[in-house]
């Protein structure tokens, strides 16, 4: 043991000894520790609970043995190693590992420093003042089933749920393929969603499929991919949920080493694939929580660049909520967790840090846009060492044209108009006439970068022949917040100009259900008006009959801004 190492545990002995004195709880004591030992040790949370009980690494793993024993599991192979790289924060230890932790040392994941709940729903916190710690000697606090429920009984019930949950999406499914203009994301959809959800995180605790429809189940997830772009983001998320719970059944039982990594990696995907539809759905709530189980998923393959791109896709929540120094904080955890792995996330992380420091406060300061620009020439130069299938894929990729607009957009944000407009010119002639939220985003930037000229007539005649020609359908949340935004500037340089109040009735929002109904009439799944989405004319003509993915949510899939 190292001197530091010393000082440290003998200050927390003293910590200990002090908190036994006076009747603290362990859990009391392992907060004590971490506040006094973590400024001068950087001792981590999880750390602190070893301490407090007064235990060696070799006791905790003894602890976890005994526990995967009495739960009929094989031998962990959990090592002195191992925990200490947990405990000094180099690894994070995967759900099952971090179940058995908490129910070594009875806390819930938090105390220990992990976020979210335990993979097995409860809590593992003791349930009445006093309880004793079977590491000091008294019995374990444990949470008995009912006797009653059997293991049957238990695969029964989770079928039921399944089978209800998954009826509640198929039927919104046939309604949107049939046509019905009355499909919203209802509490009883939502809830069929968060239940799904839910039950892919409780399979981690517990979890044979063939090889082959593995195979299949991975080509499947790729077209998710493809279809990203150009699939209403409500009609898509019922298709990626289904499948989403059918992987769930698959992990139910624990496969083999290989099968078992390659089910957790389309857990993965999938999760981050739903929490990108429901930023684009506007339910910022729901996003975070797939993301979530995206990560305890991606936790399980070991893989830095899934885990990473899970992360940088995350980031955007916060940003589109207003946060910018969580979206920060979020990219650089991703590029961290990328490291030198040349996968999208490296190119994708710094354009995020590039637009969250634009966002902040004071992002017109010299230092502030160096470091963006800093964070755009890092994100160009990882994006020339990507696998071209990555820079080809909307999804789980990132395209060339995302990272001219999105540098575009950050440049317009630091007031760098110059360079903004060439990015986002560049950025516009990869569009195709048939995807049109991107391009109505980057005409948006590109009068922003008209007004900061000085150029304030163009800028609004600009924006007003854009607003003009969107149908109803193209109304998303997204939209008409930029649009908002530059009404907001427009007034702040010329609060009086004659063509203001035109704009401002332009940019109205609309209701849910008219947007729909328009959505259905544009995207030809009915036959009473429009053509289909082949026939759609360029953006620049009057919309009317244009493709209109986005109408089904507050962004459309597959864009640059989810």
């Amino acid at each position: 043991m190292s001197g530091r190492q010393h000082r440290e545990t003998e200050l927390a002995r003293r910590i200990r000894a002090r908190g036994l004195a006076a009747g603290q709880t362990m859990a009391q004591i392992a907060e004590k520790i971490h506040e006094t030992c973590n400024a001068q040790f950087g001792t981590t949370r999880i750390k602190s609970h070893r301490l407090a009980h007064g235990i060696a690494l070799a006791d905790v793993i003894e602890q976890v043995r005994a526990l995967f024993e009495r739960d009929g599991k094989p031998s962990p192979g959990i090592g002195e190693t191992l925990l200490s790289a947990y405990e000094s924060g180099l690894k994070r230890p995967g759900p099952e590992y971090l179940h058995y932790l908490c129910s070594v040392y009875h806390v819930d994941p938090g105390a220990l420093g992990y976020d979210g709940p335990c993979i097995c729903g409860n809590t593992h916190t003791p349930p009445r003042p006093g309880a004793r710690d079977p590491l000091l000697g008294g019995p374990e606090l444990r949470i008995v089933p009912d006797p009653g429920l059997t293991e049957r009984s238990h695969a029964d019930l989770a079928k039921t749920s399944d089978d209800e949950d998954e009826n509640v999406l198929r039927a919104a499914l046939l309604k949107l393929i049939k046509g019905e203009r009355q499909v919203h994301l209802d509490g009883q959809m939502l809830g069929a969603i968060e239940n799904i959800r839910r039950r892919m995180d409780d399979t981690f605790v517990s979890a044979s499929v063939s090889p082959a429809m593995l195979d299949q189940w991975e080509e499947t997830i790729a077209g998710f991919g493809r279809q990203y772009m150009n699939t209403p983001p409500l009609r898509l998320l019922c298709d990626v949920l289904l499948e989403f719970s059918a992987v769930r059944r698959a992990l139910d039982r624990r496969q083999p080493m290989d099968l078992q990594e390659r089910l957790c990696r389309m857990a993965a995907q999938l999760a981050g694939l739903c929490g990108m539809i429901m930023i684009n759905m506007g339910d910022y709530r729901m996003a975070r929580s797939f993301f979530r189980t995206g990560r305890t998923a991606a936790d399980e393959t070991g893989d830095r660049a899934l885990r990473a791109w899970i992360t940088a896709r995350e980031s955007l929540v916060p940003l589109y909520l207003g946060d910018p120094q969580e979206a920060l904080n979020l990219a650089k955890k991703s590029r961290d967790l990328a490291g030198q792995t040349p996968c999208a996330a490296q190119a994708m992380a710094p354009v995020i840090e590039a637009r969250a420091l634009a966002m902040l406060p004071n992002a017109s300061k010299k230092d502030v846009v160096d470091q963006a620009k800093k964070a755009l020439a890092r994100a160009r130069a990882a994006f020339t060492q990507m696998r071209s299938q990555e820079k080809n894929d909307l999804a789980f990729g990132y395209t060339e044209r995302q990272l001219y607009f999105h540098q575009g957009d950050a440049l317009v944000k630091l007031g760098q108009v110059l360079e903004a407009d060439i990015a986002l010119q560049q950025a516009l002639h990869q569009y195709s006439p048939q995807e049109w939220l991107d391009p109505i985003l980057i005409r948006f930037d590109r009068a922003k970068c008209k007004l900061l000229e000085g150029e304030v007539d163009e800028a609004v005649e600009m924006v007003i022949a854009l607003m003009d020609k969107l149908d109803l359908s193209y109304r998303a949340d997204i939209v008409l917040k930029r649009a908002q935004e530059l009404a907001d500037s427009i007034e702040e340089v010329a609060p009086d100009h004659p063509r203001l109040p035109l704009y401002r009735r332009l940019i109205e929002p609309v209701s849910a259900s008219q947007a729909v109904a328009s959505a259905i009439m544009a995207a030809g799944l009915v036959d009473a008006a429009g053509p289909s989405m082949d026939a759609s004319p360029p953006l620049d003509r009057p919309s009317s009959a244009a493709p209109a993915a986005g109408a089904w949510a507050s962004a459309s899939p597959g864009s640059g801004e989810g």
